[in-house]
């Protein structure tokens, strides 16, 4: 698991809760969130928009009064609006969904857009071509981080190694990562397509792309991935 560690600990226990022990989940973080405390103009917004839940608790953290209304990615972004008071609205998607989301039911007003450091998508775009009213805010930073000991043991040596990856950058973290004298097969869980193409080259065993990106869908690639490993 090379998510921040919250997260990455949320999944190894989906992972063992669904898989008990076919699976030993080891939770190794190439990235730990660092919050940023921006300057909020003074207005009154008619909405907010989180495309993670780094950015809902970077929100949290500001100490401000922001809008009841919550525009999210998906529904694990939604979850974490709606434990900080928000009225959450998920698109269940990406950014192309958010933005279509937000833009079959725009609110009325001006909208406030918290994100991290590195955006991928252009969400941002859609909606100021659209006529929307928006204002961001880089509330926090993902800083990268080296493979843990017990990671870079289990890349080199020589075994069946399957790696859930998150995001576009994660991808890219992981493949930097990775020592000369990686020897594991790697089978790679893929949130998307878009994570997927940031894999492209890198030398596998398996991949498999979730058809939703969301921890369920990413379940089911591991499970797919542990299916068709070569019986011990």
């Amino acid at each position: 698991m090379t998510r921040a560690r919250a997260d990455g600990e949320a999944f190894a226990a989906a992972l063992t809760a669904r898989f008990g022990g076919k699976v030993r989940p080891v939770v190794a973080p190439l990235i730990a969130p660092r919050f940023l405390t921006p300057v909020i103009p003074d207005r009154d917004y008619a909405a907010v928009v989180f495309t993670s839940a780094q950015a809902v608790e970077a929100a949290r953290r500001l100490g401000i009064s922001l809008p009841s209304l919550a525009w999210c990615v998906g529904r694990k972004t939604a979850a974490a609006a709606s434990a900080s008071g928000f009225h959450a609205r998920s698109a269940d998607g990406d950014a192309k969904t958010l933005a279509d989301a937000i833009l079959k039911n725009p609110p009325d007003g001006r909208i406030l857009y918290l994100h991290g450091v590195d955006i991928r998508g252009n969400l941002l775009e859609k909606l100021e071509f659209a006529g929307i009213d928006i204002d961001v805010a880089i509330v926090y930073a993902q800083e990268p981080r080296p493979l843990a000991a017990e990671a870079l043991a289990l890349v080199t040596t020589p075994h069946d190694l399957i790696v859930p990856l998150f995001s576009p950058r994660s991808a890219d973290l992981f493949r930097a990562a990775l020592p000369p004298d990686t020897a594991a097969r790697l089978h790679l869980a893929a949130m998307s397509t878009a994570v997927a193409d940031a894999l492209a080259g890198l030398p596998r065993a398996a991949l498999a792309i979730a058809r939703h990106p969301d921890a369920p869908a990413m379940l089911e690639a591991v499970e797919s991935l542990l299916a068709a490993l070569p019986a011990p």
